[in-house]
């Protein structure tokens, strides 16, 4: 019974990757866009912890901030992989895809009350949420290319 189950369930998902493959060799992620993605998501997440290491802040406040943006990072690949995976008919518990979401919106909620809070110029809090902003959006897209290269190459 169980080797029913497996064999099905393997079938299914051979079938799925089969289609995935075909449909992904028409949108396949070309070179400039990869490259674009990396470069983005770098220039994000360096300018935003050379603003870091720059500020004139105590350092709990630099490891608030620090923490935030990892932990913003973290959550975002998480809701691409679980959108991404749902819409491959991929099963993703909606307890995990509820905590994906959560995770992500409490990140950027809590970026804006403490730069709300923060004695900082206005153009300064600007810049930490733009970099903060850009680096969430890079790294779905540097995901979703990792993403489609793997499905590519097996």
């Amino acid at each position: 019974m169980s080797t029913e189950k497996f064999t099905t369930t393997y079938e299914v998902k051979s079938e799925t990757s089969k289609e995935m493959k075909q449909m992904n060799n028409i949108l396949k992620p070309t070179p400039a866009f990869i490259g674009a993605s990396w470069v983005a998501l770098g220039i994000g997440v360096i300018t935003y912890c050379i603003g870091l290491w720059n500020a004139e802040m105590q350092l709990s406040e630099k490891g608030y901030y620090f923490t935030l943006i990892l932990f913003g990072l973290f959550s975002v690949v998480s809701v691409q992989k679980s959108v991404r995976d749902r819409a491959e008919g991929i099963e993703v518990t909606d307890l995990y895809y509820g905590i994906s979401w959560f995770a992500t919106i409490i990140s950027i909620v809590l970026l804006v009350i403490g730069l709300r809070n923060a004695e900082l110029l206005l153009s300064e809090k600007g810049f930490y949420g733009m970099a903060f902003t850009l680096s969430l959006f890079s790294a779905i897209a540097v995901q979703k290319n990792t993403r489609d290269s793997k499905l590519l190459k097996d």
